[in-house]
Parts: C-alpha cells; sequence; structure tokens
C-alpha cells in the first residue's frame, strides 16, 4: 500500500528544486529492464513519484526486500545522486540507486543497530550456546543477517560488541539509540513498577522489560485450553505402571501429564545434553531412554498433551562437575551447600546453556509438547549469608532481570523446536508491593513465559495468612484469596501468560499441623474451584511427589470435573 508523505526536510525539498530547475537528465533506453530488490537501513525503503513539472516527491513507503522492475538506464541525476525509475504494485516510482539490491540477501542495509530489550547473545544458533549479552541501549555493528520477517525486520543479526561477536534476535533491536532508550508504554506501566519495593534485595522491578512478547501458537501441536495435568516422577516403578495411569485418566478429565525429566540429584535418563555439560548427571541417570520413548508414544497415542519437567538452578551434580558456575562462600572459594544442596547461580550462562540443551533435546528426541521449568529461581532464606557468598554475577544484574532473561532465553531457543515453556514460581510471588528475595517477580516471568505455574499449596501459607485461619484446612478461601491477587499481577503484565497452577495433592504435612485435613477428592476439588472462582481457567497441575496412584484414586473425583467448561460459560 502506497503512504503519500509530506516533504518536509531540507534534503527533500533541496531536490524538488534542484529538479525544477533542470538538472535531471533523460531516460537513455526505455526497453532494457532488470529485476532487483527494495533495500534500507530500517524496515521500508522510500520512494519518489515524478510531477508533471518534473518534481520528485515522496510516494511511499515499500518494505525492504520487495521485488521492483528497474529501467537501469532511465535515470535522473540530483546532487550527486542518481534516482532510477522502476515499477512495483503498477506504480512507476523513482529511487536512488542505494535503495536497490541486486539480490535478496543485500537488501539489509544498517550498519549498526541497537538494543531496545536486553537480550543474549548466541555464538551457535543451532546448539543455543551463549557468547555474551547485550544490555538495554548497547550499540552493536551489524556484520550480517540471515532473513528478513514479513515485516521487514531482521530475524537475526551477526553482530559485534567489543571483542565479542555473534547472533541476536532482530526483534530485541531497533534502529536509533533513541528509540532503545524508551520503555513500553512508560506513562502506564513504569508507575506501577517503580512502586514495588526492593525490600529484599531481590532487585528493582523497574529494572526488568515490559515489551510485549509475541505469545507461540504451533499449529501441530496445539495446547488444550485447560490442563489437567497429573504430575509422574521419573522413577522406573512409576514409568513402567504408564499404562495403570492411562486407565485411570480415561476416567477422568486429565489431558496432560507432567513427568520429570531433571530433578535434583534424580536425573531421568541418560541424555546427550548431561554427557556434555554434566557427566554426573549422566552417570547417576537410569538407563531409560527407551522407556522415556515409550511413555511419551503411548500418552500421544491416547491423546494426552505431555509436559516434561526440568529443574533449574538447584542441581547438586552440575555443581560438582561445574564448580565455577556455583553460588560459592567469599572466604573459601567452595560451592555454598544450601538445604542441603549445591545451586548453580541463576547468572551463570552455562547452566543456562544445560538446561536449554536438556530441554530441547527431549522435545526432539521424545516429541514432549512443552518444557515446565522448576527451580527457576535463586536460593530462598538467604537474608542472613547474602554478605559471605558470590554469585559470580558477571553482567551486573538484578536477580529479578536474571531470572526474566533466563525465561526469554529458554523461550527462544525451545520454541525453535516447536514446543511451549512453562514456569513455576513460589505462590508468594503473586504477593503485591514488593519483588521476593529469590529472584521471582510474577509480572516479570508472566510477561515472557507462555505458562506461569505457580505453587501456592495451603499447608505452605502460614496460618491467618490473608486473615484466613489454618490455610491448610480451608484450600478454597485461601486458593481464590491467592488468585484475586495472581489476577492483580496478570493486569500490570502487557502479555500475560497461562495460569496453570499446581496443586496440594498431599495430606498436610505434620510439621505443620498434626491434625491438619487429609487432600482426598473434596479438598483437591476444593483448591481448584477455588482457583476457577478467581478465574484463573487454565488448568491445574497435581503436586505429589511419590506419584503415588492409589492417592489419586482417592482423589479421582476432582479430576472428573471439567471445570473450564463450569466456569467459563456462566
Amino acid at each position: 500500500m502506497i503512504e503519500t508523505m509530506r516533504i518536509n526536510s531540507t534534503n527533500r525539498l533541496f531536490v524538488a528544486l534542484a529538479l525544477v530547475a533542470g538538472l535531471l537528465s533523460g531516460c537513455a533506453d526505455k526497453e532494457l529492464t532488470e529485476v532487483r530488490y527494495l533495500a534500507s537501513a530500517t524496515t521500508t525503503a522510500e520512494l519518489y513519484s515524478m510531477d508533471e513539472q518534473e518534481t520528485l516527491s515522496v510516494a511511499g513507503h515499500f518494505l525492504r526486500g520487495t521485488e521492483v522492475v528497474v529501467f537501469p538506464n532511465c535515470t535522473e541525476r540530483v546532487e550527486k545522486v542518481s534516482y532510477v525509475k522502476l515499477l512495483v504494485d503498477g506504480g512507476e516510482f523513482y529511487a536512488p540507486e542505494s535503495a536497490l539490491a541486486s539480490d535478496k540477501h543485500s537488501v539489509v542495509a544498517e550498519q549498526r543497530v541497537w538494543v531496545r530489550t536486553p537480550a543474549t547473545i548466541l555464538s551457535n544458533l543451532n546448539e543455543s550456546t551463549i557468547a555474551g549479552f547485550a544490555d538495554k541501549s548497547a550499540e552493536l555493528e551489524v556484520v550480517g543477517y540471515d532473513s528478513l520477517r514479513s515485516d521487514g525486520t531482521v530475524a537475526t543479526y551477526k553482530v559485534r560488541q567489543g571483542e565479542v561477536e555473534g547472533y541476536i534476535y532482530g526483534k530485541y533491536t531497533v534502529f536509533t539509540p533513541e528509540e532503545a532508550a524508551l520503555r513500553y508504554k512508560a506513562e502506564e506501566y513504569d508507575k506501577v513498577h517503580k512502586a514495588v519495593k526492593n525490600s529484599f534485595g531481590g532487585g528493582e522491578a523497574i529494572g526488568c522489560d515490559f515489551y510485549p512478547v509475541e505469545k507461540p501458537t504451533f499449529e501441530k501441536n496445539p495446547m488444550p485450553h485447560a490442563c489437567y495435568s497429573l504430575y509422574l516422577n521419573s522413577c522406573t516403578n512409576v514409568l513402567k505402571n504408564i499404562e495403570a495411569y492411562i486407565t485411570l485418566a480415561k476416567q477422568t478429565k486429565i489431558n496432560t501429564f507432567v513427568i520429570d525429566i531433571k530433578d535434583n540429584e534424580s536425573p531421568g535418563y541418560k541424555a546427550d545434553a548431561m554427557l556434555k555439560y554434566s557427566p554426573t548427571n549422566h552417570r547417576r541417570a537410569g538407563d531409560k531412554e527407551a522407556l522415556y520413548r515409550r511413555v511419551v508414544s503411548r500418552l500421544h497415542e491416547e491423546g494426552f498433551y505431555v509436559v516434561g519437567r526440568i529443574t533449574c538452578f538447584k542441581d547438586s551434580y552440575f555443581v560438582k562437575d561445574n564448580p565455577q558456575c556455583a553460588i560459592t562462600e567469599r572466604a573459601t572459594g567452595e560451592p555454598f551447600k544450601h538445604n542441603k544442596a549445591f545451586w548453580p547461580s541463576g547468572f551463570d550462562r552455562r547452566v543456562w546453556e544445560f538446561n536449554v540443551a536438556l530441554a530441547k533435546e527431549a522435545v526432539e528426541k521424545f516429541g514432549f509438547n512443552e518444557i515446565n521449568f522448576d527451580y527457576v529461581r535463586f536460593p530462598d532464606r538467604m537474608t542472613k549469608v547474602e554478605e559471605i557468598v558470590d554469585y559470580h554475577n558477571r553482567y551486573g544484574e538484578s536477580k529479578v532481570q536474571a531470572i526474566q532473561r533466563f525465561v526469554q532465553y529458554a523461550c527462544d531457543e525451545i520454541h525453535k523446536v516447536g514446543a511451549y515453556v512453562s514456569v513455576d514460581v513460589f505462590g508468594e510471588s503473586a504477593n503485591p508491593g514488593y519483588t521476593t528475595a529469590y529472584g521471582q517477580y510474577w509480572p516479570a516471568i508472566s510477561n515472557v513465559a507462555d505458562v506461569i505455574s505457580g505453587m501456592p499449596y495451603p499447608d505452605h501459607f502460614s496460618n491467618g495468612y490473608y486473615g484466613i485461619q489454618k490455610p491448610w484446612n480451608n484450600p478454597y478461601d485461601i486458593l481464590y484469596q491467592w488468585g484475586q491477587r495472581v489476577q492483580g499481577r496478570q493486569a500490570v503484565t502487557p502479555t500475560p501468560a497461562v495460569v496453570r497452577t499446581w496443586v496440594q495433592a498431599y495430606n498436610v504435612m505434620r510439621h505443620v499441623d498434626r491434625n491438619g485435613i487429609a487432600y482426598d477428592a473434596e479438598n483437591v476439588e476444593k483448591e481448584i474451584r477455588g482457583l476457577y472462582a478467581a478465574g484463573l481457567t487454565g488448568g491445574y497441575i497435581t503436586w505429589l511427589a511419590s506419584s503415588n496412584i492409589e492417592k489419586y484414586y482417592q482423589q479421582l473425583g476432582a479430576f472428573q470435573v471439567d471445570y473450564y467448561a463450569e466456569y467459563t460459560t456462566k
């Protein structure tokens, strides 16, 4: 479509005056034509038209890469600039020779771009390995690119930043430093995130990025409107019993299974990514690749959506193999043990690479529809030891920034193999007013993930929380109140993720309340109804670490309800 433009620059006015003054030459040969492509240092090329007074004026903008028919001997020259006559979309125009390329791979003319959204620089696009990081407003030298998107933007640039050379997705860059410095709808969102307190050292919410993110829909991999999910651990006895779980599920509305790929000190199978990044995980994993293949295949045959769960930043085996990537003690330099485990630092890009490589391999090898990342955070309860540990924060990021950027990187890379990404967060992260000490800020994660999965287990709330006495004995009330707060976090997120929530499927822990209730069908149903009544209709996942099938049968009634149909048709 031609967009008529008003000439308002000194340059264009000079061109028009020069043409009137008779500085233009004529067409030497109107019959000779060539096919060329519009080139530009932005997404569009500017084309001109000539009026009866032989004055050139801006006629419109066309996407670079557009094929045009050029009359190479039909030119007009003004002040050392040659304008070539051409045909495009049935119209006759003129373009400077610099705006014409002989092949499609030469249509990108920008020599530098600026970073609008902080992003990873990749050293290898296929392997998702990381060369560095580009912060907001960083200037990058363009040394190549792969292809254009339909809107004229570059899909991936090859760039240089100092000594770092690699690839950055074009969607995170812009053409001017002024545009790069802008924040998305600052007048609307900045006041919200500036008001969020950094009471516990997790980082300033305003330091995160809130530009909208295009969430994918994979035609060959449709996600259910609501995932009613059973969790299965990676124990051989559980996976070998898959037919029994299928039989149970087919008596209910269960349409999804979440299966462990890697938990801390419990890797599921001997993945190639483990061999490359963490030989201890590989060595300690079961020889169960064939079993995983059969389990996922059978679930797909029966029409189930299958999610693979991976714990990220709690991985003692990875730390054993990569102590340089760990949170360490400042005094000794040795890995810091917290909650009976060693933690890779959430700032460390090698652990990012490992978990994403493991995820991509699982999708490509077994066909998982989605990857669920757990422990996407720094350790909790670290306030008293912050001064004695070293996180090895290479890029000077806050915790909330690092977590959001990991999720962004993971989504970009896993989407390339056709799978979705869900991220687990503590229930606390739904609370307004502050960022968490461990780096989970709900709007920052929800804005970039496909699915966000809170873990508001009733027995994790303290007595009197939200004004509810013994919340673990009142599953409907506590999850309804929690869900209301989630809605508040989603409302300040430009592109919110689907909310699919973990629900407590185990009995109240005895250290919480020796007289607490059992989580049978009635109480699990109350949890789910509390979520749906609060408007969280993306589904649920049962957290039962043992995956005990007898316990699931005790809860069968809760799984037989189609909550989405019931609550969305009211």
